[in-house]
């Protein structure tokens, strides 16, 4: 079977083939795109790529896949080039970079309270299988939902919600 092309890598030899705009052709190309000129807004947009490349690749390391992270920043660049204002008193650069931060800080921290609220849901899965199992060998059968809920001090609602969680991961795992 052949292996399948890492489309990450693809994207960065990509990049290296495309001209960076500098300073001047960045104020240049933003005044143009603000008034409308679509040509100076692709270019704006495309020879700022490998800029946006390199601000996400200071947040590798935080729990966001770096196709995501490139991702977001090329969004952020995307609207950056269509919503700056050159009358505004920031530099194209600065206007992108702080668009860009911010979506790659946000990216970051919703990825963080995701996968902690899926930590959460695990813990209270593997709970409710520790009592469940204990309470079966006191009782010598399985225990009722609202038995479970009286031993959790949950509602019976609560422990639905939780072996129905733990059930939808059970049949994801065997598809």
């Amino acid at each position: 079977m052949p292996e399948e092309p890492d489309v990450f890598q693809m994207y960065l030899e990509e990049m290296a083939a495309i001209e960076a705009c500098g300073r001047e052709e960045n104020a240049r190309l933003a005044e143009a795109a603000a008034g409308g000129d679509g040509a100076a807004r692709n270019r704006l947009i495309e020879g700022n790529l490998r800029h946006v490349l390199e601000l996400s690749r200071d947040f590798l390391g935080r729990g966001v896949a770096a196709g995501d992270l490139v991702q977001e920043a090329n969004m952020a660049l995307l609207l950056a080039a269509s919503e700056y204002d050159p009358s505004d008193a920031a530099a194209f650069e600065a206007f992108l970079d702080g668009r860009v931060r911010d979506a790659l800080n946000e990216t970051v921290e919703r990825h963080q309270r995701e996968a902690k609220a899926g930590r959460r849901i695990l813990d209270r899965v593997n709970l409710l299988q520790d009592v469940s199992k204990a309470m079966a060998e006191e009782l010598g059968r399985e225990a009722t939902v609202p038995e479970l809920a009286r031993r959790l001090k949950m509602t019976e609602d609560e422990v639905k919600e939780i072996m129905k969680v733990a059930l939808d991961a059970l049949h994801a795992l065997g598809e």
